[in-house]
């Protein structure tokens, strides 16, 4: 049996919008507004030496973040977590969690969430001042 695809399942990321929002360049490449995907939302994210993602939380979604390159280092509630290439982490739901490239190199990884939130402005608790508060929320949801 063969399925035919009738959307848009491929996405690059320079196709998308670079959130710069919490820091670093996060670029939400499979989404419900991107590929209208029902089970969650995930990307690429980089991170330059020294910057990082501001503290939050998701309340109803666990993250998965895969490291390709660099150094990094995941804070969750508290307890430091140190990163390399090849490495895979899971952030459980409700997990404050804050990211940093400790290296001296630009760090790279990916990101899943899932289940996804039931609606986008849900999906996200910032627990520390975000970066660049004037820059709008990653678009997740909705229409493409």
């Amino acid at each position: 049996m063969t399925t035919e695809i009738t959307r848009t399942v491929r996405v690059h990321a320079d196709d998308v919008e670079a959130n710069t929002r919490r820091g670093g360049d996060i670029r939400t490449t499979l989404s419900p507004r991107t590929v209208g995907c029902t089970s969650g939302f995930g990307g690429v994210l980089t991170l330059e030496p020294g910057d990082f993602v501001t503290e939050h939380y998701h309340p109803y979604s666990e993250e998965f973040l895969h490291v390709i390159s660099g150094q990094l280092e995941m804070t969750m509630d508290g307890q430091p977590i140190t990163l390399g290439p090849g490495d895979s982490l899971l952030v459980p739901i409700g997990v404050r969690h804050r990211l940093v490239n400790t290296g001296s190199e630009t760090a790279k990884g990916a990101f899943h969430l899932s289940p996804l939130a039931p609606k986008p402005e849900l999906g996200h608790v910032d627990t520390e001042k975000v970066q660049r508060p004037e820059e709008s929320n990653p678009q997740v949801g909705g229409a493409r």
